[in-house]
């Protein structure tokens, strides 16, 4: 059973990675646009490994009926580094796109994207150099 999706309409899911935070919407349109802080995301995201990270739940995740569908989508991205607010924006795309349609659900899970990922800088930890890293011993 899946949602019919108007003009008005839209699906809004949220994706995450380090300290960045994606908002991403998602309508049926047309033809395809992809919008990231009202700018293009060709003009967002400077690399090519930042575009393919954006559209890869479009590219390896959808097949079958939804192949053909033309999308508008929509993303508001705050906090990081530009990396990974990308991850954030394919993060919350894949979560929208299984909430459109449930069936997509297992292909977006062994691919990876709807895995929150908990990576994240270690914090500096007091009489250490930095999270880790101890100053120099010596014995005397």
């Amino acid at each position: 059973m899946e949602k019919k999706i108007t003009k008005e309409t839209y699906i809004e899911a949220i994706g995450r990675r380090k300290t960045s935070t994606a908002r991403v919407r998602i309508w049926e349109a047309g033809k395809n646009s992809f919008v990231v802080n009202d700018k293009d995301a060709k003009e967002y995201f400077q690399t090519e490994e930042e575009r393919r990270l954006i559209s890869d739940p479009f590219i390896k995740g959808i097949e079958g009926e939804n192949k053909d569908n033309k999308w508008k989508v929509e993303a508001k991205v705050s906090g990081g580094g530009v990396h990974s607010q990308a991850e954030a924006v394919r993060h919350g795309l894949a979560r929208a796109l299984v909430l459109f349609d449930k069936e997509l659900r297992g292909k977006m899970k062994t691919l990876g994207y709807l895995k929150r990922d908990p990576r994240a800088k270690e914090r500096r930890k007091f009489g250490l150099k930095k999270a880790r890293k101890a100053p120099q011993w010596s014995k005397r």
